[in-house]
């Protein structure tokens, strides 16, 4: 017995980018359906940014009381219960899922479907027995861990971000393949918590950061004895005893590892499988859903957002594409995206955050009319108090100073770069962030003084010391 649901908009997929238009959409008088087979939540609750950022943590405490003896404080070594320390993982996903459950989505006026959903033709998909006519959809299905073609590792019971959190015994050697932020974060992580830890990475770990920025994210790694592996090749895995054994290539030599624990974090692969995509006309390239700048599909009345576009893997963009969604779905007002403004951060210690181009990316676009500027977190008062003072702010400008892009590789990076996506955002030019006023002493002192380090060059020179000079003679 099959029943059918007419409704306004249907959205597949119930993680970040899917609950965001949902909740926005019905909220605004529109008739949502929202079809998840899964966990309500998505990656991002159950499998991603909230557990690994719980996992950081703890383990932030625990070197925090590890290194109390340089405030004076002297304290025993921390014991540590992993287990207590997963416990403490699930009950921050406990805490939060409420907001993202099925009974809440209903409450706000959502009829929710808990079954996989199948395009049926350009207007209707099937999701158990039901089939749904809608006047527009949103593809929302996300991304799953992508598998490297390592030979042997279709044989042996590797871990990945969805498995990950479901350990409670620590990894007396956790070998990671894959030095990208997901790696990197799970590598630190486990080695504060008392794991050896050792990350094999094909080319150099944070590939989509600024070098300079990585440099101070490499050295608090090995500084923590984190083992790193970069330009390195995995060649074989297979099971040693209880664990595994790895063969990498590394700088022309054939090495062996042997870790109790594996994770393979080498990337994302979008889930657009079975979704009846060739019955719906929607056309994917790359492993991914095509869409144009206002997020739709081949077929204008289906839309795809988040991580199964194969862009920006961050959560926060689900609701600016959300929001782009909705005000070309239910307002027909042709909003586009622009992502030059976009944030990242990877969560270790330090944090490294960017947005907009990094130095590389600003000289291949604008050529040599590039200017750059940094300022160290050594000539911050705060972070001298707070004895946290490695690492530093680049701002990257065009001749005339107007800002490209920025990246800071230190404390609170991720609360400090926000300043510098709203400049780039308003087309700000490095004088406007040099003008505000930074209260004392705080971090984001470095802002203001990067901005200023940017004029240094002219505002002390020759040419400025004889103006000086002219003016005061003149009374």
């Amino acid at each position: 017995m099959t029943s059918r649901i007419d409704t306004d908009i249907c959205i597949i997929g119930g993680g970040s980018a899917g609950l965001s238009v949902a909740a926005g959409a019905v909220q605004m008088g529109a008739r949502v359906v929202l079809v998840e087979k899964g966990r309500m939540g998505g990656d991002c609750l159950n499998t991603g940014c909230v557990p690994s950022k719980a996992l950081l943590a703890a383990a932030h405490h625990a070197h925090a009381i590890k290194n109390s003896h340089q405030f004076g404080l002297h304290t025993s070594p921390p014991q540590i219960d992993f287990a207590g320390v997963m416990a403490h993982v699930r009950d921050v996903i406990v805490g939060i899922a409420p907001h993202d459950s099925v009974e809440r989505f209903e409450r706000l006026g959502c009829t929710v479907i808990t079954d996989h959903a199948r395009f049926t033709g350009h207007h209707t998909l099937v999701a158990g027995g039901t089939t749904v006519r809608a006047k527009r959809f949103v593809i929302a299905t996300g991304s799953r861990a992508a598998i490297p073609p390592i030979p042997g590792l279709q044989d042996v019971p590797f871990l990945t971000n969805e498995t990950l959190f479901d350990n409670t015994t620590c990894p007396q050697h956790l070998i990671i393949v894959g030095g990208g932020p997901i790696g990197i974060e799970m590598a630190q992580a486990h080695k504060r918590l008392g794991a050896r830890v050792t990350v094999i990475e094909q080319g150099q770990i944070l590939p989509k950061d600024d070098p300079d920025l990585v440099a101070v994210a490499r050295k608090a790694l090995e500084n923590d004895g984190i083992s790193l592996y970069e330009n390195a090749m995995a060649k074989q895995v297979a099971r040693h005893g209880t664990g595994y054994r790895l063969t990498m290539m590394h700088k022309g030599a054939e090495l062996t590892l042997e870790g109790s624990h594996l994770l393979i974090a080498t990337g994302r692969h979008a889930n657009i499988e079975d979704l009846g995509l060739d019955e719906a006309g929607v056309e994917c390239a790359k492993g991914a859903i095509k869409v144009d700048a206002r997020l739709r599909t081949s077929n204008k009345r289906i839309f795809a957002i988040g991580d199964v576009t194969g862009g920006l893997q961050f959560t926060h963009m689900a609701s600016y594409d959300a929001g782009i969604v909705i005000r070309n779905a239910l307002f027909r007002l042709p909003a586009r995206v622009n992502y030059r403004a976009v944030p990242w951060v990877t969560y270790i210690d330090p944090e490294i955050a960017q947005v907009g181009l990094t130095e590389d990316a600003a000289r291949a676009a604008h050529g040599n009319c590039v200017r750059t500027a940094i300022w160290h977190y050594a000539d911050n008062d705060r972070a001298r108090a707070e004895r946290r003072t490695d690492g530093l702010i680049k701002v990257v400008t065009t001749a005339s100073g107007r800002i490209l892009g920025a990246g800071i590789a230190g404390p609170q990076a991720g609360e400090l770069i926000g300043l510098w996506s709203l400049a780039i955002n308003r087309k700000m030019k490095i004088g406007a962030v040099a003008g505000h006023i930074a209260p004392y002493p705080t971090l984001g002192e470095i802002s203001k003084r990067v901005a200023g380090a940017w004029y240094t060059p002219s505002l002390f020179s020759k040419k400025t010391r004889k103006i000086v000079r002219l003016l005061l003679a003149l009374g």
